[in-house]
């Protein structure tokens, strides 16, 4: 046998990284793009409905997610684009006490479906974010709130499988890099955030900023 053939890896420059990386997020910003604004749209719907029957919107997710749940219950309780009236959403990722006592007491796959089950009321709006679709909280806090009867909508990215039958409306991002799918999450809930405002009359669409 000959000896082991030697793969010569060459290292990026920093500038070569940097251009790719842009590269590959705007690749995956045209495909989403194209992919999700029919799903985008019955979601800011959706949210508007229930917020006009005086209902919430509850979001939740893990590590990032859950930061990305904070964010956008914040950008809606508080403002986004004008002051104007509060609207009513809430993240279920930020009362430790809550988090720490279902995790030991039930387990860690009950966080959300335990809370769901106490705060929600029907036609209330749950919002997951899970990059991807397969945390068994993310899951069971899904299943819960469609026992419940309440609206269910999940952000993830390609792997819809183990919550399709849970989800009234899925935003699915091509992409299987978890910073890519992150990274549209994000933008996408801050479009939604501005829609919601604009749908519900509370403040106009942020201007676009011309270069």
């Amino acid at each position: 046998m000959g000896s082991p053939r030697k793969v010569l890896m060459l290292k990026k420059t920093l500038e070569e990284f940097y251009m790719e990386q842009f590269l590959e997020h705007s690749r995956i910003l045209e495909k989403t793009k194209v992919n999700t604004m029919k799903s985008f749209i019955k979601i800011v719907e959706l949210s508007k409905n229930v917020l006009k029957n005086g209902k919430k919107l509850i979001f939740f997710g893990n590590g990032g997610s859950a930061s990305d749940a904070q964010h956008l219950a914040t950008e809606l309780c508080v403002r986004f684009s004008k002051n104007r009236s509060a609207i009513s959403a809430i993240s279920l990722n930020t009362d430790t006490s809550v988090l720490t006592a279902i995790g030991n007491d039930f387990g860690f796959d009950y966080i959300f479906s335990r809370q769901i089950e106490a705060i929600a009321k029907p036609e209330d709006l749950v919002i997951a974010i899970s990059t991807s679709g397969k945390s068994k909280n993310i899951i069971e806090g899904l299943r819960k709130s469609k026992e419940l009867g309440l609206k269910t909508v999940c952000f993830t990215g390609p792997n819809v499988k183990n919550i399709i039958d849970y989800c009234d409306e899925i935003i699915s991002i091509p992409a299987i890099n978890t910073s890519r799918i992150q990274e549209m999450h994000i933008f996408l809930g801050q479009m939604l955030c501005n829609a919601i405002e604009s749908e519900l009359d509370l403040a106009s669409f942020v201007e676009i900023e011309k270069f």
